[in-house]
């Protein structure tokens, strides 16, 4: 199966030579493409601690990532862009995880920032005409809000895929994207055992554009995974989205339904449902007020629930990662969420009320505060929390907090 993801990013290095060879007189214009391009620089320090109602020390983490990065100019419809990061270790008093940290694994809590380097991207575009698009490479994969397919951004190590992508506009209000992915390559690094996946994925978006205020995305995403068949899943939705202006703003809704079943070589047989329903009414003081449902189900004949492998988990269910997995019953989260923008503060609190959804048990409850500014064009500095108060014997009382500082050129 490496060979698949090697095959990829080979075939993107092959296609691009071959169109220089086959253009030979025109190296004056290929070079001053290449030449020509951007290059960019981020810095993204952060402070993570962990306290868990565990026997585990509490986690003191302060990790930097260097990011480095730079796109080509367009060529004959060529383009083509790489990324390079590396992760720091500061102040160690945690486990990364994944075995990347053996001497800590068992002592203090976990934070997922493995330190060393990664080939986080490198591609190549090619514009087949205004309304043709294909990348081949090691790329970011975000489809709509990340729930099922992201990139898991907010940590240090980011995950990206080895994809041939497609994308169109060339039927009438819709933006079309096929995505076959060989390998996923994971937050815990090259150095972790689990820092890749193998897989033969196919993932289908087609968002639809209905009027200037609505649109409508079918989806269907087939993951046959080699090396965790627990998560080879077929998954077939939709998601609404759109606005109406009430009072002095609007409100943002959304309603998704999904179905998942089993998929390739997955050794279980269930089906389990998905759905998301929220509200968001935005002000124009600067208030936003929301309210929201998520539901990921369970086939209660087996327990098997709704899995979510490739998705930016830390976007849900709370900031407190408290259910990167799926419980084996589901699970229902109904959260409030309010947002203030203060002078150039953007201030953002959410409350979660967790439970089961099968069964009449409660998981817990979550409060999540955050509060950022940009202090230039350059720099940026968020503080965050996130607290879960536990009702369950699975789970235990935890408090996160972050302070991160960003800095781009």
């Amino acid at each position: 199966m490496k060979s698949k993801s090697t095959a990829i990013l080979s075939a993107a290095s092959l296609l691009f030579s071959a169109a220089t060879t086959a253009v030979a007189d025109a190296g004056d214009d290929l070079a001053t493409a290449i030449t020509s391009g951007k290059a960019g620089i981020n810095v993204r320090a952060r402070y993570e601690g962990v306290d868990k109602d565990n026997a585990l020390k509490d986690a003191n983490a302060l990790t930097t990532r260097l990011r480095l990065n730079y796109r080509t100019g367009k060529w004959q419809g060529w383009s083509a862009f790489a990324e390079y990061d590396h992760v720091f270790h500061l102040i160690r008093d945690f486990n990364a995880g994944g075995g990347t940290t053996p001497a800590k694994d068992g002592v203090y809590q976990t934070v997922l920032d493995p330190k060393g380097s990664d080939l986080n991207q490198l591609y190549f575009n090619y514009s087949v005409s205004d309304d043709w698009k294909l990348r081949i490479g090691r790329q970011r994969v975000l489809l709509d809000n990340q729930r099922f397919v992201g990139g898991v951004g907010w940590r240090q190590n980011e995950q990206t895929y080895d994809a041939l992508s497609v994308s169109t506009s060339a039927v009438p209000h819709t933006a079309l994207l096929y995505a076959y992915v060989g390998q996923v390559r994971r937050i815990l690094g090259q150095n972790s055992a689990a820092g890749k996946m193998n897989v033969e994925t196919h993932l289908l978006n087609a968002k639809v554009t209905i009027n200037d205020s609505w649109s409508v995305t079918p989806y269907l995403y087939l993951i046959d995974n080699d090396d965790a068949a627990a998560t080879s899943t077929s998954t077939l939705g939709a998601r609404l989205a759109g606005n109406v202006k009430v009072g002095g703003g609007k409100v943002g809704l959304v309603a998704e339904l999904a179905t998942q079943s089993d998929a390739g070589n997955n050794p279980a047989s269930y089906d389990a449902e998905y759905s998301h329903l929220s509200a968001l009414w935005s002000m124009d003081s600067g208030l936003s007020l929301g309210l929201a449902y998520e539901s990921l189900g369970t086939d209660s004949a087996n327990f098997e629930s709704f899995r979510t492998p490739l998705a930016t988990l830390h976007a849900f269910q709370g900031w407190a990662d408290m259910f990167l997995s799926t419980p084996d019953e589901g699970i229902d989260d109904l959260y409030a969420t309010v947002k203030f923008k203060a002078g150039k503060w953007n201030l953002t609190g959410v409350y979660h009320d967790f439970s089961a959804e099968t069964g009449s048990f409660d998981f817990g409850t979550e409060f999540d505060l955050s509060a950022g500014t940009k202090l230039s064009d350059n720099y940026g500095i968020l503080f965050k929390g996130a607290f879960f108060s536990s009702d369950s014997l699975s789970y235990v009382d935890t408090n996160k907090f972050w302070i991160m500082f960003t800095a781009n050129y």
